[in-house]
C-alpha cells in the first residue's frame, strides 16, 4: 500500500516518517520523499495513529489524487534540485510527464491552479534556495554552482539570483547568514 505524506521534503523528515510507521509497528517497504510503501494493508486504528503522530511532526497522509499528484511533483522536483548527485538528461517537463505518467500541460495546469505559482516558477525558487546554501557553505564558486544546476552561464544565474532575492550573489555572500527558507515552506 502507498502512502503520500505532504511535508516531506528532506532526509531528516524520511527518517522521522520512518520512525513514526516503526514505532507503530507498521512494516513498510521503502520510504522516500513524498511517500512510504507499506509491506501490509493498514487498518483503520493504524491508519488514524499514524494521522495524529504524523501531524504532530508536521507531516499530512494526503487523500485527494490531486494533491498526492502536485506532492509526487514536488518532491520530484526538490529530490533533483536538491539531492541527485546526477545532472537532469532531460528538462523538467519531460521529467514530470514521465515519473507522473501525464501530459506536462494537466500537470502545469493543475499544479498553479492550487499552489498559485507555476512549475516553472517552483523549480526557479527551489533552485535559487539551493545556490544560497551552495554561496553560504563557500565551497563552490558561481560558475561551479552555475553548472550543478544546469544554468547556461553564472551570468545567467547571477541575474536569476537579483532578481528573486533583489541582491547579487556576491552581496548575499557578505551577509554571511543562511537566509534561505526551509524546503516545506516553499
Amino acid at each position: 500500500m502507498k502512502l503520500h505524506i505532504k511535508n516531506m521534503v528532506c532526509p531528516r523528515c524520511i527518517t522521522t516518517v520512518q520512525n513514526i510507521f516503526n514505532g507503530l509497528k507498521v512494516e513498510i517497504k521503502s520510504v522516500q520523499l513524498g511517500e512510504v510503501d507499506t509491506s501490509v494493508d493498514i487498518s483503520e486504528s493504524q491508519k488514524l495513529q499514524l494521522e495524529q503522530e504524523l501531524l504532530k511532526n508536521g507531516f499530512e497522509i494526503l487523500k485527494d489524487n490531486n494533491a498526492k499528484l502536485i506532492s509526487e511533483i514536488k518532491s520530484l522536483i526538490v529530490n533533483q534540485i536538491h539531492y541527485s548527485r546526477e545532472s537532469l538528461k532531460v528538462n523538467f517537463s519531460t521529467l514530470l510527464s514521465e515519473k507522473l505518467n501525464h501530459e506536462y500541460t494537466s500537470l502545469s495546469k493543475l499544479f498553479s491552479s492550487v499552489e498559485g505559482i507555476t512549475i516553472e516558477r517552483y523549480i526557479l525558487k527551489q533552485k535559487i534556495e539551493k545556490v544560497k546554501e551552495l554561496l553560504f557553505y563557500n565551497e563552490l564558486t558561481l560558475s561551479e554552482i552555475a553548472f550543478q544546476l544546469d544554468y547556461s552561464s553564472s551570468a545567467h544565474l547571477s541575474s536569476q539570483f537579483k532578481k528573486e532575492t533583489g541582491m547579487t550573489p556576491s552581496e548575499f555572500k557578505k551577509m554571511r547568514k543562511p537566509g534561505h527558507q526551509s524546503l516545506a515552506s516553499l
